[in-house]
Formats: structure tokens, sequence, C-alpha cells
């Protein structure tokens, strides 16, 4: 399901009783955070927060659209989101038809994926457009008492590759220096970066497009861990089952999605020396410290007559990005799969602040089985930077973070089952020594099977009998336990 616009996304919620509006005014300077943390912290998630009237804008700020499963899941068009993962593993395991019927079957796939391909438009939504390029109008938060700034926090920054002309739509926080002016925090493991990087080695001013909301699609579509030079806007039509409507942009040769709220056009100038961005209170629930990153120059700013400004915040978890993150994981799970068919499920925990923690559960086949997972997934795009990886038995919940530390704490010999090794680390994880490489660590927490070192005869686990198990449910029904 497509939605024409973020106020077409805002009445389904509101129908579905998952909006509060906030009539009253409320500054976009930190209070706007401490109504939404509060909101994002109580049980399952709470409501998206619409706050109707921000202090120091016209237009309206929306907030916490991705809190829970079910927003999660209604921002994606879909009843679940296992329903995107189910579809996604079909397509996966697509053959070669060796009948008519399967040949029909196909069909029908490929006519789902008719709509991926972004097509261009002539004219977009936004029919205003400001003479005087100053960011103030916008309601940007200021979302921690010691950030450096107003942030605006959920962009979508498009770029385009300078060789090959491949498309990036990234999720880069970007911190307002100015009227017309703001940083560009793209880490330097993310595409955004590495196109700077080769527009400074030619020497060529960069243009850069920034798309505030539109279909809650596109926001999710930028967070995916995508491979390099897969198109983001092309995942985005797959899942909304219909093409993005693309406009080019005024001032440069850019698209960006005729439905977005907010456009702001700029370029990037490779002769300006990047300069020192932050502190920002982040996802890791700590400050992420200043370092150098470059400045984006805005050229043009155009919204809709009726924009909605989406915003959102980071910080101790449990927090809306949670949501988006467990979502990512289920529908990318028949990735891992396919690249690793022993795997039964996986887990990010709320407190591991995306990466920092995975519970992976397994099929174990062979001595130190768990270990080929370890390395094979420290290896898979964005899952370089998890510093842990816990890895237990096929029938674990991986879902059930007090079964899994069950089997953990059951399970290992400290010395023969830790694996620690090096490897890239997320540029915001202030404990790693040094900026961008860290160690890490691996669990293995499963049974141990013969051949594998130091190993005792393996008791079984405690299980009672199925047949005893029935006889009892059939005496408690009787006795309306």
């Amino acid at each position: 399901m497509a939605y024409e616009s973020l106020r077409d996304f805002v009445a389904k919620l509101e129908a579905a009783g998952e909006l509060k509006r906030i009539p009253v005014e409320v500054d976009p300077v930190l209070e706007i955070t401490e109504v939404a943390d509060r909101e994002m912290k109580s049980p399952g998630g709470g409501k998206a927060l619409l706050f109707e009237k921000c202090k120091g804008s016209n237009f309206p700020l929306l907030i916490n659209a991705y809190g829970s499963p079910k927003r999660m899941a209604m921002a994606l068009g879909v009843s679940d989101v296992e329903d995107i993962a189910r579809e996604l593993e079909g397509l996966l395991k697509a053959k070669p038809p060796t009948s008519i019927k399967e040949a029909i079957s196909l069909l029908g796939t490929a006519l789902e994926l008719r709509h991926a391909k972004p097509k261009v438009v002539e004219r977009g939504a936004w029919s205003v457009e400001r003479d005087d390029i100053d960011l103030s109008a916008l309601p940007i938060q200021k979302c921690w008492p010691q950030d450096a700034g107003r942030f605006i926090t959920l962009p979508l920054v498009i770029t385009r590759d300078p060789d090959t002309g491949t498309r990036n739509v990234g999720c880069y926080r970007m911190q307002v220096i100015d009227g017309r002016t703001t940083f560009l925090h793209w880490q330097l493991q993310k595409t955004g970066a590495r196109h700077w990087r080769r527009y400074v080695e030619l020497k060529r001013r960069m243009p850069v497009a920034v798309a505030l909301g539109g279909d809650p699609v596109y926001a999710f579509a930028s967070t995916a861990p995508l491979p390099d030079g897969i198109d983001e806007m092309m995942f985005a039509g797959f899942l909304r089952k219909k093409s993005v409507p693309m406009v080019k942009c005024q001032t440069n040769d850019l698209e960006v999605p005729a439905d977005c709220d907010f456009v702001l056009e700029g370029s990037v100038d490779p002769e300006e020396k990047p300069e020192m961005e932050g502190m920002f209170g982040d996802h890791t629930g700590y400050y992420s410290l200043p370092e150098p990153y470059p400045k984006f120059h805005v050229e043009r700013i155009t919204h809709r007559r009726d924009a909605i400004y989406p915003g959102t915040i980071v910080g101790v978890p449990p927090m809306e990005d949670f949501y988006i993150g467990a979502a990512s994981v289920r529908i990318f799970l028949p990735v891992f799969q396919m690249n690793f068919p022993e795997i039964v499920d996986m887990a990010l925990p709320a407190e591991g602040v995306f990466h920092n923690l995975v519970f992976v559960s397994i099929k174990k086949q062979f001595p130190y089985h768990a270990m080929k997972v370890m390395h094979g997934l420290w290896g898979m795009g964005q899952m370089m930077f998890t510093k842990i990886i816990v890895v237990v038995d096929a029938d674990v919940n991986v879902q059930n973070t007090s079964e899994v530390l069950f089997r953990l704490c059951a399970n290992i010999d400290p010395e023969r089952d830790i694996l620690f090794t090096k490897g890239p680390a997320d540029v915001l994880d202030h404990a790693a020594p040094v900026l961008g490489l860290g160690s890490k660590i691996g669990i293995d927490a499963t049974h141990k099977i013969s051949g594998e070192a130091n190993t005792r005869t393996w008791p079984p686990p405690i299980k009672m009998d199925e047949a005893v198990k029935r006889k009892v449910a059939d005496l408690l029904r009787k006795l309306s336990f």
C-alpha cells in the first residue's frame, strides 16, 4: 500500500487510534524531546505524536510515527512486517520454471516487481518556494541539552556516484549552522561519504538534495542495510507496490520524491575543509563527540502548502529507532539465511542499540559451527559493527532475552567458548579505543558436541514427557484451572 503523502499517513494513524495530537505550543528546543521520550518509553512504544503548534514555526511536527510494531507495519503498508520477509524469501528462492504452472507463478512474482523502478514525473507536490532560503522556518529540533545545536534527524540525503551515476539515499543527521548551511554527518563507512571522497578527488562541487516527509516508506528505505549500489528508491517501490514518483531538482541533476513535504537543494564544496560537527545525543545513549564533517550549502528550499515536518530522537533505549531496526532484521532475515542456511532466527535487543548485541539461533551441524557463523556475520555489511554475537541452538527463542541469557550462562566455559577479534567499529561508539576500529566478542552458547575441545559428555536439558504434558493439560481444563 502506498501513501499519497505524509499527511495521508497521519490520517491513517489517527483512524487506527495510533496518533495523539498536541494542540498547545511546544518548543522544538528540548521540550519536544521530553514529551516524545516519555511517549516512546511507555508500554508498547506509545502513540505517534503530532505537534500542531511548534514554537517559532508554522509547520506541525510528526514524531514516533514508526515507534511500535503496529505503526511500523502501517508505515510499510502491511498488517505484519513478516509478510514482506516472506515475499522477499519467495523472490530469493525463485528458480527457472520447469512447467506451465511454475511459469504462471513466476509471472505473478515478476508483476509484483513491475513497480519497483522509480519513474520520473513532471511536477512535484511542493508549490511554495522560499526565496529567503532560511532553515529557521522549519521546526528543527535541538534534542538534548549538550547538543551543539539544532539537528535535522530524519532526512533523505540524496547523492550520486560521480563515476557510475548510481543514486544513494541515506539518513544522515544534519546539524544546522545557520539559515542556509548545515553539516552532513555521513560516517566514513557510509555510501554518501564514499561519494563525497570521490568528488574531492575529482575537485568537483558535489550536488546534494535532501527530502523530508512523503510516503513513510522512504525514510525506512534510507535506513535499510542495502548493499552499496542498490537504489533505496527502488527498494521503496518494491515495498509500497508502486513506483516512487521522482522529480528533477531545479538547481542540479538529482531527483527527489515528488510527494515529499520539503526539498532542500544544494551542494558540498570539495575545496572547503570539514569542520567540527557535534556533540549530539546519539542512539548509543551517550553524546557522540565532535568530529570533522563537510558543510552542505542550501541553495533552494521548497515545500508543500500542507507540509508536515518529520522528526525523531535517539538516546537511551527503547526509542523509535528500535522498531525501525527490528523491522529491518525481520525483512532481511531471508538474505542472511540465503548466505547461512543454518540460521533459524536473529534478534537485536533494544539494549544493544542496533548492532552492539546480536542473538543468533542455528541448526548446529558440526564442531565449532557457531564460530563459522560469527565470522560470516561480521563480514556482512553493517554487521561489521556488531560488538557482541551470541549464538544459541535452534530450540532457543532469540526474541526472548531471558531465554538467551539462561543458555548463555548454562552452556559456556569462558576460556573455550569466547572468541575475541578486531574489526571496523561504528564511529559513534565512544568505547572503541580508536575511531572506527574496535574489538569484538563472539560467544558460543550452543550445546557442545563431539570434536569440540575440552568437552565432557554433554547432559540433556530437562524436559517433561509430552504424553504427561497432554494428560495434565486435559486435567487442568476439566478443573477449569
